[in-house]
């Protein structure tokens, strides 16, 4: 039923007016053909969202995720389900010219059925800080609004500097940064959150895994990090402090009273906030460098 379902959609779906159209490669270097100026914009990623309305986009977002909910007019947008399990029956009622994935949701499946109905979908996978910046230039040149995504790359490149030249003289405290505590998933080498922590001026100690792997409690605690960072909500500090301080009381970051709690909206969305959680954890691992700050 679910295929006769899928293959319905397919057949109702209008081929697309070639004529207007232009290739474009995505992050994962594919070649997708896109309309040469898309209006009807699907974002199946929160921080995706938040690079379109960034650069002034809003208008044109037509469809996002359950998770979708900053900037506050995101959340009157048009909901296709959430980030891992989109609809695709209501992406398609809503005729998109293009769609916007980004691959930590793990969309393949989604994105082979959206090639098939010959509806436009461009791939983000930004593994760093400066790959996030690379990916909001990319959306600017896909719709069209390539000069704004070149002033707000400038913008935050400037203030990553800013930051950077703040702390390259400051000692790097070994940090455990928590993707999530139960079971503990961490940030490994080649993720954006690694990156971040390494600009913010610490030394992360799950340097040598990849990807966001579950991990050893008692292997992090016996590389005795000196700061945990936990991205969390302000509501659940109290209860996530005293988990913490049970879990890892032998380490330093505890006796000597390091724990970073900060917005994970801020440093898990691979977006233009990124560079606000950054600015946020470098103040927070180095107080003194930034004392002085006007």
């Amino acid at each position: 039923i679910a295929l006769l379902g899928f293959n319905a959609c397919r057949q109702a779906t209008p081929p697309p007016d070639m004529s207007a159209r232009r290739n474009v490669t995505d992050e994962l270097n594919r070649t997708v053909a896109i309309n040469a100026n898309p209006q009807r914009i699907i974002s199946l990623a929160p921080n995706l969202t938040e690079m379109l309305f960034a650069l002034g986009l809003g208008d044109r977002v037509i469809g996002v995720t359950s998770y979708c909910d900053y900037p506050p007019a995101a959340k009157t947008k048009e909901k296709v389900g959430d980030t891992l399990t989109p609809n695709l029956e209501r992406i398609i009622a809503l005729k998109p010219d293009l769609v916007i994935v980004t691959t930590s949701s793990q969309l393949e499946k989604i994105t082979r059925q959206l090639d098939q109905l010959q509806i436009p979908v461009y791939v983000t996978n930004p593994r760093s800080v400066n790959e996030v910046l690379a990916s909001l230039q990319h959306l600017g040149d896909v719709t069209g609004a390539t000069a704004q995504a070149a002033k707000l790359h400038d913008e935050l490149q400037t203030r990553i500097n800013a930051v950077t030249a703040r702390v390259a003289a400051q000692p790097k405290p070994k940090a455990l940064f928590l993707v999530q505590d139960t079971p503990l998933l961490v940030a490994g080498s080649d993720t954006f959150l690694h990156d971040l922590v390494t600009l913010a001026g610490g030394e992360s100690i799950t340097v040598d895994v990849k990807g966001y792997p579950q991990f050893s409690r008692e292997i992090a605690i016996a590389r005795a990090p000196e700061v945990i960072i936990d991205p969390g909500r302000p509501e659940n500090k109290a209860l996530a402090d005293s988990v913490l301080r049970k879990d890892y009381a032998t380490t330093p970051a505890i006796k000597q009273n390091r724990i970073i709690h900060i917005d994970p909206d801020l440093t898990n969305r691979p977006g233009p906030r990124l560079i606000e959680g950054l600015e946020q954890l470098a103040h927070a691992l180095h107080p003194t460098a930034f004392a002085a700050q006007p």
